[in-house]
């Protein structure tokens, strides 16, 4: 990216917005070998280092994650996410991620996995591929993916399917906020701080949105906060039915010296919350534009295509 005088690289990085990832992957870091050094408006404090060089992950991400604390700037563009694990730092980050951990593997955790994504593709994604295929209509693969993958997740998190996605393709009012909230906090990453702040402050342009968006989606979500909490009162769970938020509010404390504003904060609803929708932000995009760079590629390699089902054809 060219870097000009006073306004930097963002014009570069505006320009690209539309196809962000793509932009950001093949034409800047893959050129650049794995990091990148972005140069902001000389006001915006926009200033930093963008990696995907995997020793460099692993040396801020593990092995020196102390030195690297997110800092109040990166909570404040995260904002939605709250206390969750994506913008905690030391103590509470070390309790979260003690209990993700813990969660993550219980005895059910795996068979819920495998349980959920059989069951949206055979009531799900199938479907709606066959209907279009005998239809002979158009679908943007990429939005199918995002329902797919919302559905999956929300199943997941918190026990309840959207179904977001179906033939009809629904515009189901919190799949919509969520996804309004994620286009929220991406601008907030490629605008200088003063713009979106003043568009906070005066409630207009993406910032109207994302408090609009917010509100939506936290009622839904303590919605189904309060629910779970009323169905394990009343013992109404079935045996085999797992999901992370009900995991969540039955993991036992461990024998830990904690400090006691965070013994008290991880048994409040709002952190329910902020844990659940750290869950929901990782486990959607990240898997439905995974599955759409693989689709793309399969169709751009036919040889790869016709191994695959080559080898569907031999094992199924």
């Amino acid at each position: 990216m060219r870097n000009r005088p006073v306004l930097g690289m963002l014009p570069g990085l505006l320009g690209n917005t539309w196809r962000l990832h793509e932009f950001l992957t093949h034409d800047v870091l893959k050129k650049k070998r794995g990091t990148f050094e972005f140069t902001g408006p000389w006001f915006a404090q926009m200033d930093l280092i963008i990696t995907s060089d995997p020793m460099n992950v692993h040396y801020i991400s593990s092995k020196n994650f102390s030195n690297y604390p997110k800092g109040p700037d990166f909570r404040m563009i995260m904002e939605p996410l709250g206390d969750g694990v994506f913008n905690a730092d030391g103590d509470l980050w070390k309790i979260q991620r003690k209990i993700i951990h813990s969660v993550m593997k219980h005895k059910k955790f795996e068979s819920a996995v495998e349980k959920v994504a059989h069951q949206k593709l055979e009531t799900g994604l199938i479907p709606v591929l066959d209907h279009a295929s005998e239809l002979g209509t158009v679908v943007d693969l990429q939005d199918v993916l995002k329902r797919f993958a919302f559905d999956n997740i929300c199943m997941l998190v918190l026990g309840i399917n959207p179904n977001y996605l179906s033939v009809e393709f629904p515009q189901t009012v919190y799949a919509n906020a969520f996804n309004a909230m994620e286009q929220a906090v991406l601008y907030r990453h490629i605008v200088p701080k003063c713009c979106w702040k003043l568009q906070k402050w005066l409630q207009i342009g993406e910032e109207k949105k994302l408090s609009r968006a917010w509100k939506t989606f936290d009622r839904f979500l303590y919605g189904r906060i309060s629910g779970r909490k009323a169905n394990m009162e009343q013992q109404q769970e079935e045996e085999d039915e797992f999901d992370l938020l009900a995991a969540f509010m039955e993991e036992e404390e461990e024998e830990v010296k904690e400090d006691e504003q965070i013994c008290a904060l991880r048994k409040t609803d709002k952190f329910l919350r902020d844990t659940a929708f750290s869950f929901l932000g990782a486990g959607n995009d990240t898997i439905s534009s995974g599955l759409v760079w693989f689709f793309w590629l399969v169709a751009t390699h036919p040889s790869v295509e016709n191994k695959i089902l080559e080898e569907i054809k031999a094992n199924m």
